[in-house]
């Protein structure tokens, strides 16, 4: 059995010191991206929004374009049909207001869940009567492929695309189109 800590395997100093890390960070490394107050929903700038569709918008969190993924708060202000999507890759969500679930399952995301949709999933995404908004955070790693019923392809969505959205919004509300940079990593 080993003698050492647990401050001494995750290099502390064992005697509760606050000690940082003296070396240079790896070469490449990107800063670090922190984002303060995002769940502070109602006092947001309303520009930091990007329109998507009617009464659908998104504010950027995270664009990865090196990884090909995006994290993004997603806000709906009507209720009805969304959209029918299949994903390329992985997606994670939280629900921060409101509720919404797909036709194709028998569950609900609603407010304060997590929710975990598999790379090939297709599905009809709807927001019920009687939810004023919803906001849910997502982590999309891929593209969203947009179907018809019978699943012909309609058209992509991915981190690029988001990119160039958010970049001619901005240009368009005063922020300048340069403002999306501090998103990307």
């Amino acid at each position: 059995m080993s003698t050492t800590s647990i401050e001494d395997r995750q290099g502390g100093v064992g005697d509760g010191a606050a000690v940082p890390y003296r070396g240079p960070q790896p070469y490449g490394v990107p800063d670090d991206l922190v984002i303060p107050r995002v769940l502070e929903l109602d006092d947001a700038d309303d520009r930091l929004w990007v329109p998507q569709a009617p009464d659908v918008s998104f504010r950027p969190l995270l664009l990865s374009v090196s990884q090909g993924y995006f994290v993004n708060l997603l806000r709906v202000r009507r209720s009805g049909v969304l959209s029918r999507h299949q994903h390329a890759g992985p997606v994670h969500a939280t629900t921060l207001r409101g509720r919404w679930h797909y036709l194709e399952h028998d569950w609900w995301a609603e407010e304060g869940g997590y929710s975990f949709e598999p790379p090939g999933d297709i599905h009809t995404l709807v927001v019920p009567d009687g939810v004023a908004e919803m906001i849910t955070m997502f982590h999309v790693t891929g593209a969203y492929i947009y179907v018809d019923p019978d699943g012909k392809p309609t058209g992509v969505e991915d981190v690029f695309s988001k990119l160039g959205a958010a970049r001619e919004h901005y240009e368009q509300v005063g922020l300048g189109a340069d403002f999306v940079e501090q998103f990307i990593r």
